[in-house]
């Protein structure tokens, strides 16, 4: 009798309360993830790095973080302990976040500011700071899988992890409204003191909710089967024979280069393009995350099934193609309308990743203890593809503008095409992959004990 009860218990949908609390998780890591995507490049080029230099640093810390999320996907398969995963990978991001925007630490010790030093010093923190946020990234990902089977009740913990990914975004571009506005940053030393506010203040924030997650969220167990069985360790090659890997792994890669490269482009084009206040790379960014978090929220309601991800994953990425658009044929007499440009593309991000995320949830199914490996490479196909990506954009970042046809050279740039066309690009072909799915999802069989109450 006791066992129908909790058969009965785990089939509802998880606790909104429950919801909430595992959603604000990814908080620390979301905070400094959009203060490293949007402002990064813009830092170190502003402090006297060369584009490639800046680069550099880039592709450091995401080759760290894309091999790393093998490696602890591997761990966290064999052993579980998400939440140890989770609070240690923490503690390495706030206590080495501050280091990559807080100045050269070993040009002052060893009294040389050659940029060499400057490079391997900034890359070293990058590659560290990555470490630890592949380890928080993963174990929370994973733990999806494992606090229940409910389809819905997925795509709802998904959801509401995107729509606090959008209030972590919205207090980085609040907090970096405010120091742009207090701290101008005239000299290299002041924009130093600028990001290093920021910074300061994004791990404050940030580990405030990472208390909450973990006092709030009870640790899940992948290793009970569907009838209170200890399952093995699922192999790679299981993965590797399924054709809904390899398409859900191109989605998914597709859509974080979508996030990333507009998000890290950005703040470029609104004022080196655009010419507008220096407030902008924080308002234009926040009015994006403020139309996610209004989506993220409403697509917590909807009753998810296989036509519903594809037709909301699709109307996405169309609306990316003409955000592109839009960003490459806008001139800068008519800036202003980037706002209305911005509330589109928040919508966009917020359909696509939330489908995004579900579709790899559909492809664990009730592979529990394999859900950290597939969470960990695609993970690490989204790290390194953006890497290498953004490492060939701001590599020719430096170079003239491009002439096209009449148009004045200031017209067209590296930064206007990587913001406009990649995106789209990739919104399209996403699109495209999705509709050749089979995302089907079996009748779950509720598990002999609950993982969440």
């Amino acid at each position: 009798m006791g066992n129908n009860i909790e058969d009965d218990s785990f089939s509802k949908p998880v606790e909104r309360w429950s919801v909430y609390c595992y959603g604000v998780g990814h908080m620390l890591n979301d905070i400094t993830s959009a203060c490293w995507f949007t402002y990064l490049l813009l830092f170190l080029t502003e402090i006297g790095l060369s584009s490639r230099d800046a680069a550099i640093v880039m592709l450091s810390g995401q080759i760290a973080d894309g091999l790393a999320t093998i490696f602890f996907g591997e761990l966290i398969d064999r052993f579980g302990h998400f939440k140890i995963w989770h609070g240690a990978g923490s503690i390495l991001v706030a206590i080495s976040f501050s280091s990559v925007f807080g100045g050269c630490v070993p040009c002052k010790v060893l009294s040389s500011f050659t940029s060499m030093v400057e490079t391997v010093s900034y890359s070293t923190f990058a590659a560290i700071f990555n470490v630890g946020w592949a380890a928080t990234q993963v174990s929370h990902m994973s733990m999806v899988s494992c606090i229940t089977l409910n389809s819905t009740s997925r795509v709802v913990l998904a959801s509401c992890r995107n729509a606090f990914t959008m209030v972590a975004n919205l207090s980085l571009y609040g907090i970096a409204f405010i120091v742009f506005e207090v701290i101008k940053g005239k000299t290299p030393t002041d924009i130093e003191n600028q990001y290093r506010w920021i910074a300061y203040l994004s791990i404050f924030i940030g580990c405030c909710f990472v208390g909450i997650f973990h006092l709030g969220t009870n640790e899940p167990s992948s290793k009970t089967g569907i009838h209170g069985n200890i399952l093995a360790r699922i192999s790679w090659t299981y993965w590797f024979l399924k054709i809904l890997y390899y398409q859900v792994a191109l989605v998914y890669t597709l859509t974080r280069l979508v996030l990333n490269v507009s998000q890290a482009y950005l703040a470029f084009y609104v004022i080196d393009d655009l010419r507008m206040a220096q407030s902008s790379k924080a308002l234009v960014p926040a009015i994006i995350y403020i139309s996610s978090f209004v989506v993220s929220l409403l697509l917590q309601e909807i009753a998810w099934n296989e036509k519903r991800l594809k037709a909301y994953y699709t109307i996405g990425g169309i609306l990316w193609v003409f955000c592109g658009i839009a960003i490459v044929l806008l001139p800068r007499s008519m800036s202003l309308f980037v706002y209305a440009v911005s509330i589109f593309i928040g919508i966009a991000n917020a359909l696509m990743t939330v489908t995004a995320v579900s579709m790899q949830n559909i492809l664990i199914g009730q592979d529990l203890n394999g859900c950290a490996f597939v969470c960990g490479s695609l993970s690490f196909l989204d790290k390194i593809s953006c890497g290498l990506t953004l490492f060939v954009l701001q590599s020719y970042h430096s170079s003239s503008p491009v002439v096209a046809g009449n148009i004045s050279n200031d017209y067209f740039s590296i930064t206007r095409y990587g913001l406009g066309l990649v995106p789209a690009f990739c919104s399209l072909v996403g699109v495209a992959v999705t509709w050749t799915m089979e995302l089907r999802n079996p009748l779950y069989k509720p598990l002999t004990e609950t993982l969440l109450e």
